[in-house]
């Protein structure tokens, strides 16, 4: 199956040269899959130390690797969100929301002991770009 690696600047690298893209296109680019994405602005650090504002960073930065692939928000079907204390869940789903408040795609959350970066969320996302079926 052919695929396309997608890139943009607008979102942060792989950590140090790491062996995965920021999202792959298939299925003639309408299908994308986004890597998770921890809550570092692109060249930089981590944006906020607080639950919702990472979320909303994680968020950015899919937005900015979905439009580099052509699509938006608004296209995505499916995420995962990984936090490493899911006691502060509704701290996640409120900055979450805020993204997602007509149509939110599915999605699972998962309790994770630690992440890249010292992030306390990540976020990968699944989106279908064009006329779903």
């Amino acid at each position: 199956m052919a695929h396309r690696i997608i890139r943009t600047d607008q979102a942060p690298a792989p950590v140090a040269g790491a062996p995965y893209s920021q999202a792959i296109a298939a299925r003639g680019g309408e299908v994308v899959w986004v890597s998770g994405q921890v809550p570092l602005v692109p060249g930089g650090g981590i944006v906020a130390e607080d639950v919702a504002g990472q979320t909303r960073q994680c968020l950015a930065n899919i937005a900015a690797i979905l439009d580099a692939a052509g699509g938006s928000l608004d296209d995505i079907v499916k995420t995962t969100v990984y936090m490493t204390d899911l006691e502060r869940f509704p701290e996640m789903n409120v900055a979450y929301a805020e993204a997602f408040a007509a149509a939110p795609p599915a999605r699972a959350t998962v309790g994770v002991a630690a992440l890249p970066a010292g992030a306390i969320v990540e976020i990968e996302a699944v989106a279908v770009i064009g006329p779903a079926g």
